[in-house]
């Protein structure tokens, strides 16, 4: 399957085989492949929680309006935001590059973000939601299906992962093997309402 294809086909499922097992070389090639994600400072504050336990996907699927997806899917992943990330040691994301680089990348990132709670939350939203696609595009190239949610309790559900104070949930993502197609489609909306040029 080539990108185009696995854009236009890629849609969010509802309904999964509940019997199928996902191989281990499966998931971590999802997870290498989301892992190519672009963020800003290189930074990859997205993170991702594998929640493999049925008893917890069950206590989640019930602070979710009760969707089935979230315990029928091969795989759940809930995706997370890293606040504290741009405090890391800058050589954790620029060790690879050479050394004039990382001499000014690397003071940039925490005075860059520092003191600013929205925009720090804004990027790891936005990673979030990077790493996110990525891994939509990689489960329909390998065959899987997926469908992001938010419609959960999200108070609730940090509760039952113990999400990390420093962490922010961005969403919930099941994987897996489709059981049931979406319905068609909505159509899209016409350039004239969605694309603008040089100015609003």
């Amino acid at each position: 399957m080539n990108i185009i294809e696995a854009i236009e086909t890629r849609r969010a499922i509802k309904h999964y085989d509940a019997d199928h097992e996902m191989p281990a070389a499966d998931l971590a090639e999802l997870i290498r492949l989301t892992k190519l994600a672009p963020s800003s400072f290189n930074m990859q504050n997205y993170r991702l929680l594998v929640v493999r336990d049925k008893a917890l996907r069950k206590e989640i699927r019930g602070a979710a309006w009760d969707q089935a997806q979230v315990t029928d899917a091969s795989v759940l992943f809930i995706i997370c935001a890293d606040l504290k990330a741009h405090s890391e040691d800058p050589a954790l994301y620029w060790s690879h590059a050479p050394q004039e680089v990382q001499d000014i990348l690397g003071p940039m990132i925490k005075p860059f973000y520092d003191g600013k709670d929205q925009l720090i939350r804004d990027e790891g939203i936005r990673s979030s939601a990077f790493a996110g696609m990525t891994l939509m595009l990689a489960a329909k190239e390998l065959g899987y299906d997926s469908c992001p949610m938010i419609g959960f309790d999200g108070a609730k559900v940090a509760e039952l992962i113990n999400l990390p104070e420093d962490f922010a949930l961005s969403y919930i993502l099941p994987v897996g093997k489709q059981s049931k197609g979406a319905w068609d489609r909505g159509e899209r909306l016409t350039d004239e309402k969605v694309v603008s040029y040089d100015r609003f």
